[in-house]
């Protein structure tokens, strides 16, 4: 019997010599090293015996190529953006099998990068927050790997950021070949099939938003005609935007990003043909989530996580794909489906461990009902939510109600656009739409009618006449939260421990504490204050964790106060630390605030993320912590100068400090600010 973790039923008269060479590398460790000796050598003259078979018997194996696009939505011609210009994609539509439902796991681009390179959600590896340093079970590795193994050339131009520890180990496994120059060009066997990826920068947040407008015209701007040029003036800005000058001329600087990543899209496209291989490569091209945008990027709605997507397949695999070129289909497919799919179009099996179903090539399962979301941390804010898309509702669950959709966020508040935001927040001003955005905080659970609502603005959890479907979609969330071993519920600062008592096996997946900490989160929005202090009595730290955030929902009452001082002593920091945010913001600082500024002097930078953060949001009611913040700046300052940019993956204690330093210095100069005269 194979030992091998890859499913060998998909394919069982379409056994190759790539695949016996597979199964070589995985049965391997299986066995003592004589007979290794012993075996390898008649499978390895069995495997090149049935490459020559192969040869003579079938068609060449198809080169893959994948163009993503970073942080971009679909404005595109071909997805009826009539304000896009984008000449060379829509070009590729026509040639090309065009889906409309095809989503990003998370709306933020690390996490993304985990589940496309494993083909598991980030969420059951514990790499569901932004700039993790969590590291993978042994057991799962770069996908680009298999097809290596079946005599692929593999390339990847050029990002990585697969967040994990494991980084370095995954591009190792999974690329021949990973650099700014990289290309199917640089395989040294011209007739050896390819695996090409190639990452375009051009439209992300960095260009679309946070650079000076000086920088973005001469770096951006200036790669396009002049008669490209977007006009702020007719640009049709979404509704939860104010019109402002500025807001206008941002958004238009969004497009003509676009319109210079569509030249990029041209060109490697125009590369593939002057090499003759257009009619051997089925092209993928999508972008990583929804645009740099506010309310896109970092934000579950349709407009963080729906991606364009377009497959071009050539005539002679056209059997491998059920649409014919300029068609569209509503199937729904999710970014860790794409894995299994490149493996299955190729005529490789399956591994174990990815959690993804298979839209193309043979063998092709019924299509799936629902894709799933998450919203993590990112950055230093902190965040928890999940979502449920069909092809027709999106149900997103807010585990931390309390906290704005806006929340300040250093890196990108650098953006203009955000500013305006901030300056025009004001409940008696701003419309519905806008508000939904920029107020204090978000309902505990969103519905949204995506065909009658698509930019999912009229939430309808609360209407009587959705109440079945509002179930049936908890239902559906609670179920895959619990199938995927989700670890999202686990505090950053408790997740290695939690890890490390499963030693890290990925048959450990959905231990005990992951499902309790998971039941606990989805309980904690819809307890009564006394089922939630009973359940604060629990001996699981994550458990009490949640409680917190529960109680922190709710007015506070006299009954409250005994269980949150008890608490600022819990054995955990993540849960002493949400009791004191309750108790400072109600008004109990005494002995709340000495816990925050002792949690800033921690080892863990974890813990002192959370700390620090809750500090910043706490903003004057923890004026005390200035001299605690002011220190933790320095220690920070230490561990990386202030001036890196986010763009860049540092070491794991290096992107903490980054983060702790953003909120730190948040804090110090609003504090600095008040107390500065009015102009």
């Amino acid at each position: 019997m194979c030992q091998s973790p890859v499913r060998h039923d998909r394919h069982p008269f379409r056994v190759t010599a790539r695949s016996l060479l597979v199964c070589i590398r995985c049965w391997r460790p299986t066995f003592a090293p004589s007979r290794v000796l012993l075996f390898t050598k008649p499978l390895v003259a069995a495997a090149l015996m049935i490459a020559v078979l192969s040869q003579s018997a079938g068609a060449a194996l198809p080169n893959i190529l994948w163009i993503t696009a970073e942080d971009m939505s679909p404005a595109l011609g071909c997805y009826g953006d009539s304000y896009a210009t984008t000449p060379n994609i829509d070009q590729l539509a026509t040639e090309s099998v065009r889906y409309t439902h095809a989503f990003a796991t998370a709306p933020v681009c690390s996490p993304v990068r985990s589940c496309l390179i494993t083909g598991c959600y980030a969420t059951s590896l514990g790499t569901h927050n932004m700039r993790s340093a969590f590291p993978l079970p042994p057991s799962v590795g770069g996908f680009p790997s298999f097809l290596k193994d079946a005599g692929y050339f593999t390339s990847n131009n050029v990002k990585t950021d697969y967040n994990t520890s494991d980084s370095a180990r995954l591009t190792d496994e999974s690329w021949d070949e990973s650099s700014a120059t990289a290309h199917w060009r640089s395989r040294k066997d011209k007739a050896a099939p390819f695996f090409s990826v190639f990452n375009l920068m051009t439209s992300h947040q960095s260009r679309t938003m946070v650079w000076p407008y000086e920088k973005f015209q001469t770096e951006v701007q200036s790669r396009i005609s002049p008669v490209d040029v977007h006009d702020p003036a007719t640009v049709p800005l979404p509704p939860y935007y104010p019109d402002t000058p500025i807001t206008r001329r941002d958004w238009a600087r969004f497009y003509d990003c676009v319109t210079a990543m569509d030249q990029q899209v041209g060109a490697i496209l125009q590369q593939l043909t002057d090499d003759g291989l257009a009619d051997d490569t089925i092209v993928f091209f999508f972008s990583d989530h929804g645009s740099g945008m506010p309310r896109h990027k970092r934000a579950l709605f349709d407009t963080g996580m729906h991606v364009p997507l377009l497959i071009r397949c050539p005539p002679k695999y056209q059997h491998l794909v059920s649409a014919s070129a300029g068609s569209v289909t509503d199937r729904l497919v999710s970014f860790v489906d794409f894995p299994p799919t490149v493996l299955n179009l190729c005529g490789l099996g399956i591994p174990d461990h990815m959690q993804g179903q298979v839209f193309l090539g043979d063998n092709v399962p019924a299509e799936r009902e629902f894709v799933f979301g998450h919203r993590d941390r990112v950055d230093e804010a902190f965040d928890c939510a999940r979502s449920v898309r069909s092809r027709n509702f999106l149900y997103i669950r807010n585990f931390m109600p309390h906290l704005s959709y806006n929340q300040p966020t250093a890196w990108p508040d650098q953006g203009d656009i955000r500013g305006q935001i901030y300056r025009l927040t004001d409940r008696d001003t701003m419309t519905a739409a806008q508000w939904q955005f920029a107020g204090p905080s978000r309902p505990l659970e969103e519905l949204y009618d995506c065909n009658a609502d698509p930019l999912n603005l009229h939430n309808l959890a609360d209407s009587t006449a959705q109440q079945s479907l509002l179930e049936s979609m908890r239902t559906v969330l609670a179920d895959s939260i619990q199938q995927y071993g989700d670890r999202g519920f686990i505090p950053e600062s408790l997740l290695q421990t939690v890890d490390d008592s499963a030693h890290n096996n990925a048959s450990e997946r959905h231990v005990d504490a992951v499902r309790i900490a998971a039941a606990a989160a989805l309980k904690s929005g819809l307890l009564t204050e006394h089922e939630l202090l009973k359940l604060g009595q629990s001996p699981h730290a994550a458990v009490r964790y949640w409680v917190m955030v529960g109680l922190g929902r709710m007015k506070m009452t006299w009954n409250m106060i005994p269980a949150l001082l008890t608490s600022l002593a819990d054995p955990a920091w993540a849960v002493r630390i949400e009791a004191a945010r309750i108790l400072v913001e109600n008004e109990n600082p005494a002995a709340a605030l000495p816990v925050l500024i002792k949690a800033t002097g921690q080892a863990d930078l974890n813990t002192v993320l959370h700390a620090v953060r809750t500090i910043e949001l706490l903003g004057d009611k923890a004026r005390a912590a200035i001299p605690a913040v002011k220190t933790v700046a320095q220690r920070c300052q230490g561990l990386l100068p202030t001036e890196t940019t986010a763009t860049f993956v540092q070491s794991a204690q290096q992107d903490l400090a980054m983060f702790i330093s953003f909120s730190a210095n948040a804090f110090l100069n609003e504090q600095h600010n008040s107390d500065q005269p009015a102009p």
